[in-house]
């Protein structure tokens, strides 16, 4: 991973910064990261080695450009179009620009910059719903070819779904906070925001665990060397089409204490099957309706990401669908947050017909009811 830093040091922007890895590190060799100075790397995209070969050459991955600074901080202006004119030179290279200062963006590209150079991606960062609703809306409008959302470090839930949704972004990362200092990450903001990327087709990195990695009410406190591998190891990365999120372990639950659980929902157990789907339900006889909720199951809910995922059950019309709202089985959200099933993945058979089996039981249980 090519990192270029043409300068050095910024200032301190929002919740996000507050425990800076690199005023951190500068703090520990006795440097103050708060004084922005031009670094030796300043041209390095253009700098070649004894053999006449750039240093960076083609093919070397996303070059990170700016990672100990901002790209967008109002005290490189004057350095900033120089960069511009490299990377327009070094067009073989993909530029990365990760920015807290998206706000800033139209005032600092340069005159031939039109809609974006095809070989710079812009990636706004946004530790929490109050950066998210007021970065992500800018990212949006500006004129860029390649826009990639950071949540790192995630302070809180966010809901970027209706970013997502104009099919602009073109991936999404998260992660907790390292140091000695760092604050909570919580396992169920990770899993919500990858839910919303598996719905809309959109890669999702699980960067790292951070220190303090909150799962099922329980902290845990992970060294330094092991939080990037715990995440990669996890699985809940998702990138569409590769079956990663069949590496994500899982236990389904009882079915005993499932049913227990979803009895003491209000909403789950305020579904029940009408007169008129008992009828229906004794005119066909078991095996049919066993054969209806294995295809319906198998149409809407078994692809990796079902379309219109979270829409895709009606709330009447069939007692399968009445049944599968009434177990959590409705859509891909519902089936991990009730029965631990990743979503993301293709639903193997034995995994339709476990719940294809929870939706015949609790229809047997109206039945006797």
């Amino acid at each position: 991973m090519p990192i270029w830093n043409p300068w050095h040091g910024c200032r301190k922007l929002s919740p996000g910064c507050l425990n800076c890895y690199v005023y951190r590190r500068d703090e520990s060799v006795g440097k103050d990261a708060g004084v922005i100075s031009k670094t030796a790397d300043y041209n390095l995209p253009l700098k070649k080695d004894r053999q006449g070969n750039f240093k960076i050459g083609a093919g070397s991955g996303a070059v990170y450009t700016c990672m100990t600074s901002d790209f967008f901080l109002e005290e490189a202006d004057e350095w900033r179009d120089e960069c511009w004119r490299i990377m327009k030179i070094r067009s073989d290279l993909d530029f990365h620009i990760i920015t807290k200062r998206i706000d800033r963006f139209e005032k600092c590209v340069p005159d031939d910059w039109g809609d974006g150079y095809d070989n710079v991606t812009i990636c706004s960062t946004c530790e929490n719903a109050q950066t998210a609703d007021y970065r992500l809306p800018v990212l949006l409008n500006a004129p860029v070819k390649h826009r990639e959302i950071i949540s790192e470090p995630m302070l809180g839930e966010i809901n970027i779904e209706k970013y997502l949704r104009t099919g602009l972004i073109e991936h999404v990362t998260c992660g907790g906070e390292s140091g000695p200092r760092a604050r909570p990450f919580d396992f169920r903001w990770m899993r919500e925001l990858r839910l919303e990327c598996v719905r809309n087709g959109v890669p999702f990195t699980f960067k790292q665990t951070g220190a303090n990695f909150i799962k099922d009410g329980k902290t845990y406190h992970i060294e330094r060397r092991f939080q990037m591998q715990q995440a990669r190891k996890s699985g809940y990365s998702y990138y569409p089409g590769t079956n990663c999120a069949d590496a994500i372990s899982y236990t389904l639950p009882e079915r005993e204490a499932l049913f227990a659980s979803l009895a003491k929902s209000d909403f789950r157990s305020r579904f029940r099957l009408s007169q008129s789907d008992k009828e229906y339900v004794t005119e066909k006889g078991p095996e049919t309706i066993e054969k209806h909720a294995a295809d319906f199951v198998a149409q809407r809910l078994a692809p990796e990401n079902p379309e219109n995922d979270g829409k895709q059950t009606p709330m009447r019309g069939h007692p399968v669908f009445i049944a599968q709202h009434a177990t959590g089985c409705c859509c891909r959200g519902c089936l991990e947050k009730w029965h631990h099933i990743p979503s993301g993945k293709k639903l193997t058979e034995d995994e339709q017909k476990y719940i294809t089996g929870v939706i015949t039981d609790w229809i047997k249980k109206e039945m006797n009811r």
